[in-house]
């Protein structure tokens, strides 16, 4: 019922229900409010070298807030004017201070959560693997489930994956579940099989694959054949944990400089988690969300909420979809087949009919649509949809987004550039997945990732680290979008390098423009939000393959600091 469905919609939020703050801020170098100073600003900086990322006034040195926003922008003699008697003043001593860093597709929530409950699987060898997921079996119960996270098959010594074998020798008295850090495969063991009623006879469900080796199962399970395990496998973790899984990763991400996440993949219990984390005052960032997941899209629809709904804290995006497969994880669906594999071209998870209908409905229902579409070949059909929609139901300004388009071409980006939608590229991975590029090859990787085409197409990328799957440290991403070099010192794309300056726009900027918040935050400027950091370097300055190990000095949220490093 549309009454119900609404209360169950504000169960999730009551910290969605305020429209955002409004009120024009004085403009750049505008006296205080009392020359006296008996009023001033709640928090001056001083002596910095700023980067507003605003074409009228690229730099600054300094800056006054009051009531959370910046009031003006200027020099240090005129900002100087705005200290009052309880002013905060900040001398930077000739530090670089840029808008707060803006991660437009993340997973801060099942970042946090996994991060604070189960196994993280971050190691180097199998065998460490293995002797991680014992250990927290012998501090399980038998029968329960084991849940492992961040494994990535080619970060491990071993020259091979993990199988059922490893898992069994691991836990045989528990179910395994192990998550590749990509998130879209996972590896179980023989007793989670036998829960979930998977055996290998079980034939691959539509966008999904159960992997065999001379008919027997490796452990290994792609796309939607993990939905065969959704009935068994638990969540792993209680409302209380989730809360301080937001806070935990909110004190990690804001201690990289960022102010502000989209969680591309929200669902009810992440939602609760938000606005329990909010409410309890330990969430340090700004939240943009696409809703995933059939119930809360559904109750959504049913209350009459859409794209826009919420307040400066945390506000839904839009809903978010999948349509192939994964870059790191090596499944997503190309026209040309992957290197060494050629019958292998990836997975599609959503049909033409079906990616249509979902998305003239969102389309029709007022919600800014994300589709996950990492291949070539997906991304056409996800163009498809929204050319369809958009013929349906014109929109002047819909900003359709196409998370990750990963592999793209001349008339992949005319069409986005025509339709108005929004890429948001991996921005860490050239540097961080360096070890999965071979098998795409050369000429793929000068369509990967492809931040300088995008430019050249007047198309406003965002900026996006997909964590867990890539880091999330936005200074790591600006060396891989500059460099586009591994961490073994290989060059994959040179052709799609941008400069600093280009880089820190997508990372601040263009992050605000894909969520339609451009007009609050994604630069310094009288009115915005004071969402900043502070940095040791420039990253104009230091040598390119340095800037990832820029120190974030402080990062300051709505003017109250959230990270410190002293």
């Amino acid at each position: 019922m549309p009454v119900t469905s609404r209360r169950e919609v504000l169960s999730l939020g009551a910290a969605l229900l305020g429209a955002a703050a409004t009120g024009a801020g004085r403009a750049a170098g505008a006296p205080p409010a009392n020359s006296s100073g008996a009023i001033g600003a709640d928090l001056v900086v001083l002596n910095a070298r700023i980067h507003t990322v605003e074409d009228g006034m690229p730099r600054a040195e300094a800056c006054a807030v009051l009531d959370g926003r910046f009031i003006a922008v200027g020099a240090s003699d005129e900002i100087r004017s705005f200290a009052g008697k309880r002013t905060e003043v900040i001398d930077a001593q000739g530090m670089t201070v840029i808008p707060g860093f803006i991660d437009a597709h993340s997973h801060p929530a099942w970042g946090g959560i996994e991060e604070l409950v189960n196994v993280n699987l971050d190691l180097r060898s199998i065998g460490e693997i293995v002797e991680a997921i014992r250990a927290r079996a012998a501090e399980t119960p038998p029968g329960e489930w084991v849940l492992g996270f961040k494994y990535d098959d080619t970060k491990v010594r071993d020259g091979r994956q993990i199988d059922i074998d490893d898992l069994d020798a691991a836990a045989p008295d528990h179910p395994v579940y192990v998550v590749h850090r990509g998130g879209h495969t996972a590896w179980y063991n023989r007793a989670a099989f036998e829960r979930a009623g998977v055996n290998a006879r079980t034939p691959d469900p539509p966008g999904g694959h159960i992997y065999k080796r001379d008919g027997r199962l490796t452990g290994r399970v792609a796309e939607r054949a993990n939905e065969l395990f959704d009935p068994v496998r638990p969540s792993g973790s209680t409302r209380e944990q989730r809360e301080a899984g937001v806070a935990l990763i909110s004190e990690m991400m804001t201690a990289a400089g960022l102010t502000s996440v989209h969680d591309a993949q929200c669902n009810r219990d992440y939602a609760i988690a938000y606005q329990d984390a909010y409410h309890a005052g330990s969430m340090r960032f700004r939240v943009s969300f696409l809703a995933q997941g059939e119930n809360i899209y559904r109750d959504l629809k049913a209350a009459g909420v859409y794209s826009g709904f919420g307040d400066e804290w945390l506000r839904l995006c839009g809903v978010k979809f999948v349509a192939d497969g994964s870059a790191s994880e090596r499944t997503m669906a190309m026209s040309t087949a992957y290197v060494g594999r050629p019958d292998d071209h990836g997975i599609l998870t959503m049909t033409q009919e079906e990616l249509d209908a979902a998305v003239e409905d969102a389309h029709r229902h007022r919600f800014q649509v994300g589709i996950h579409a990492n291949g070539d070949v997906a991304i056409d059909r996800v163009l498809q949809a929204y050319e369809r929609a958009l013929r349906i139901e014109p929109r002047r300004d819909s900003r359709h987004r196409i998370e990750h388009c990963s592999l793209v071409n001349p008339d992949l980006l005319r069409r986005i550039k025509a339709t108005g939608s929004i890429p948001t590229p991996f921005y860490t991975y050239i540097h961080y997945n360096g070890d999965k590029w071979s098998e795409y090859g050369e000429e793929k990787m000068q369509w990967m990732f492809a931040h300088r085409s995008f430019l050249d197409y007047g198309i406003p990328v965002a900026g996006a680290s997909d964590y867990i799957p890539g880091p999330y440290e936005p200074l790591m991403a600006i060396q891989s979008m500059v460099t586009r070099t591994d961490m073994n010192g290989r060059v994959w794309g040179p052709n799609q390098r941008i400069s600093v300056g280009e880089a820190l726009k997508i990372c601040t900027q263009n992050g605000a423009y894909a969520s339609f918040e451009e007009h609050l935050k994604g630069s310094i400027r009288a009115g915005k939000f004071a969402d900043f950091a502070i940095l040791a370097d420039d990253p104009h300055d230091v040598e390119p393959e340095r800037i990832k190990h820029i120190e974030v000095v402080r990062t300051v949220v709505g003017g109250r600091t959230m990270y410190s490093r002293h």
